[in-house]
């Protein structure tokens, strides 16, 4: 999933991160770019969290959620071996605009009102934390700046900030790369629940997840921009889930 209020809260930030402008020949984006692209906003939204008393300030629901987060990033590195390097690192918030974000690199955030009002158990908890996983591990954000590029290329001769900015923010771009993040979400819920299964869960249980979703959904047979309706990534997740159960 996408953070929303993430962006709207540090969209000033992404036009200060500067950076070189690519030159001609070279790589037009690189995940180191992305990756320290994500650290610096990633920091930055911590910091207004935690000035606002809002981060880690539920030791029981951290520790909960640290305990199911480690077992998946163990079985991330295991699965994507060029991840064991990555500084992962994951916080709480009481924030309730949060639901649950994950950023290049292994940067995660979650919210706790929206796993309370989900009412999720720790499976379901799992397969949240596993979609957003399944984003960084696949570097979706890396293949997303790529996909820019190649719709406007003449964005190469700017700093990447402005590209990175642009993603989120001009709704032209967005638009041209809406079926590219629609593809990239249905992903991350495969993938997603295969991590997560093989860390240990039952796919059905996992799958329990979207189902909770789609009814908190007041439009569970609509899709967004980048999402597919709720309905429809419940049927795919009690698909998949009966597929892996049967050993397919």
């Amino acid at each position: 999933m996408r953070a929303p209020a993430a962006r709207a809260a540090i969209a000033a930030l992404l036009l200060m991160l500067g950076g070189a402008a690519l030159a001609q020949g070279e790589p037009q984006v690189t995940q180191a770019q992305v990756m320290a692209g994500a650290a610096k906003l990633y920091e930055e939204h911590l910091a207004e969290l935690r000035a606002g008393h809002r981060l880690d300030d539920n030791p029981r629901f951290a520790a909960r959620v640290a305990a199911i987060a480690r077992t998946l990033v163990e079985q991330a590195k295991r699965d994507y071996p060029e991840t064991a390097g990555w500084q992962w690192e994951l916080h709480t918030t009481s924030d309730e605009t949060e639901n649950a974000f994950a950023m290049a690199g292994g940067k995660l955030l979650v919210g706790a009102a929206f796993v309370e009002r989900l009412v999720l158990n720790d499976a379901e908890l799992a397969m949240l934390l596993a979609h957003e996983m399944a984003h960084v591990v696949l570097l979706h954000n890396l293949r997303e700046a790529e996909e820019a590029l190649r719709l406007e290329p003449h964005r190469a001769a700017r700093p990447y900030a402005e590209l990175e900015h642009a993603i989120d923010h001009d709704y032209g771009l967005m638009r041209k790369l809406a079926q590219f993040n629609f593809v990239q979400e249905e992903e991350a819920d495969r993938e997603g629940m295969r991590l997560a299964a093989r860390a240990g869960w039952k796919p059905a249980e996992l799958a329990r997840f979207f189902r909770k979703l789609e009814r908190n959904s007041q439009s569970p047979n609509f899709r967004s921009l980048y999402h597919p309706s709720p309905a429809m990534r419940t049927r795919a997740a009690n698909q998949q889930a009966a597929a892996l159960e049967a050993g397919r």
